[in-house]
């Protein structure tokens, strides 16, 4: 493709609220207050936001200004700077295209959950049978899943600035207000204040190497690193566009969105369970059987389970949209092919990619690899190989291939570059070393030796 001719972003803002869009998804919504509940609440939280400035910044500066300096996205920045490298780039690549159309099916029960409380049939969702009849019910996923996916299609079809940029900037403000708002409702329920001690204040009693590893990990996928999204973002960035003050701006929405999640998840549900972390389930648990049981019991299901899903929905589809983006923006760039073909085929491809894991709950429900469904082993795959591998890679490339004065170079063309030398640090010798613990944690749980 021609770099003069590539889109762009109109500028740091639309950039920012975009990125943090790509940010703020399931993961952070469901993950983080599970994570920071059974990890010590505040100290956990302490911990992440330390990462986030530190660990989180330096592979975030290194992938934007890697997608800016090149003006390629994730499949051909790295081919681009060193050809022997550009394996790097396939893998990229890769994890968006497994991870869209299970994401697909995830945001499909998320748009079922939000139709029934917005139609008034919320007393369903509270059964304790719902959540396992409608993973049992394929027709109806599959109608949900192909919605979701039209949706995010859709708001690739309109462009860089027309689609991905104005659907962010207006989805965004429109999210935070509803988080502040649940958020409100959360902590305002008798015995709702326990939760929020919790959560908030660190109690170094409390502190463990696994809970680190875990704040890494979250801290790690929440921030949509190594997965090309951020390289394909950055070079849609114009030059004169701050590229260290709008990293910061990510780390600032980010932290306050994983905040806002805790407070509308904790304090609820230590306040309905009588402050029993393990009401705080892992996974779809939480979201979809013990949240709906917590705002039935609490009255005002039908308003504010109405308002959380369909908040939860935003959230799902301005990280579905980046990660689409980061495919269909690969595929033009290496192969210049027209954008809206590649578009429809990427969407078209995602939706049926998405259909073996809706049937591994069901018709294929035997098909599974150590006890994991076909959506878990997508999910493993992705989220504790794969990104690991592609981000150790980075630093490596970064650090010892193209050297860190490149990325100094690609920073300073818009601004001082203030936090060089923890740039430096991280990439050269913490984040690598990080990014193995990570990897080798993860697939030591998977395999039952160890519990997180």
């Amino acid at each position: 493709m021609n770099n003069k001719k590539r889109s762009t972003f109109s500028g740091g803002f639309g950039f920012v609220l975009a990125a943090a869009g790509s940010a703020v998804g399931l993961g952070n919504i469901w993950r983080f207050p599970y994570l920071a509940a059974k990890y010590g609440g505040g100290i956990f939280l302490l911990f992440y936001i330390l990462l986030v400035v530190t660990f989180g910044f330096s592979l975030m500066i290194a992938e934007n200004a890697i997608g800016r300096k090149t003006g390629k996205s994730g499949l051909c920045a790295f081919r681009e700077l060193s050809k022997k490298w550009g394996f790097i780039g396939i893998i990229a690549t890769l994890i968006p295209m497994i991870i869209q159309p299970y994401y697909n099916v995830i945001g499909g029960w998320v748009i079922e959950y939000a139709t029934k409380y917005v139609t008034g049939n919320h007393q369903l969702l509270a059964q304790d049978n719902f959540f396992t009849d409608m993973l049992a019910s394929p027709q109806r996923l599959l109608i949900y899943q192909f919605i979701f996916s039209a949706i995010t299609t859709f708001v690739i079809l309109r462009g860089v600035q027309k689609g991905v940029e104005k659907f962010s900037t207006i989805l965004m403000p429109v999210l935070i207000v509803l988080a502040i708002i649940v958020a409100v409702y959360s902590i305002t329920l008798p015995g709702a204040m326990m939760g929020v001690k919790y959560f908030f204040v660190p109690d170094f009693s409390n502190f463990s190497i696994q809970g680190v590893l875990a704040a890494m990990g979250q801290m790690f996928y929440s921030l949509s690193l190594a997965m090309g999204i951020m390289i394909a973002y950055g070079s849609y960035l114009p030059k004169d566009s701050n590229l260290e003050k709008n990293v910061g701006r990510i780390e600032l929405f980010d932290t306050a969105i994983a905040i806002l999640a805790g407070l509308m998840i904790v304090p609820a549900v230590f306040a309905f369970s009588g402050g029993d972390q393990s009401a705080l389930g892992k996974g779809p648990s939480l979201m979809f059987v013990t949240l709906p049981k917590v705002f039935e019991s609490m009255g005002m299901a039908t308003v504010i389970g109405s308002v959380f899903f369909i908040l939860v929905l935003l959230a799902a589809l301005t990280s579905s949209i980046s990660i689409m983006e980061a495919i269909v923006s690969s595929l033009c760039d290496r192969f210049g092919w027209d954008r809206n073909k590649t578009t429809i085929c990427a969407g078209i491809g995602s939706f049926l990619f998405g259909i073996p894991p809706i049937l591994g709950y069901n018709v294929w429900d035997k098909a599974t690899l150590g006890g994991m469904t076909i959506l878990d082993m997508m999910d493993f795959a992705t989220n504790s190989i794969l990104m690991p591998i592609c981000a150790l890679l980075t630093c490596i490339f970064v650090a010892y291939v193209i050297g860190v004065n490149s990325i100094h170079d690609e920073v300073r063309i818009s601004s001082a570059f203030k936090r060089q030398k923890l740039f430096d640090i991280m990439i050269k010798y913490v984040a690598p070393v990080f990014i193995v613990a990570i990897l080798i944690s993860s697939i030591l749980e998977a395999l039952g030796i160890i519990k997180f």
